[in-house]
């Protein structure tokens, strides 16, 4: 799914997203660590990668088709 950044803490990686339907969605350090990315800027678009358990275990830059 995709989202878009609401809130980034450049110290510990900590954010907050904003899915399409409005609802926020907390994602930790290590879900950012994980994609490789140095940064998130706020309003960027991304990719979300969730868990069977909806926790945010991946956020990617959102890319094209």
């Amino acid at each position: 799914m995709q989202a878009t950044v609401r809130s980034f803490d450049a110290d510990t990686h900590d954010g907050e997203l904003l899915l399409d339907d409005g609802s926020p969605l907390s994602f930790s350090g290590r879900a950012f660590d994980s994609s490789g990315l140095r940064l998130l800027r706020l309003g960027q678009r991304v990719r979300v990668e969730v868990d069977a358990s909806g926790e945010v275990t991946r956020v990617t830059l959102a890319t094209l088709p």
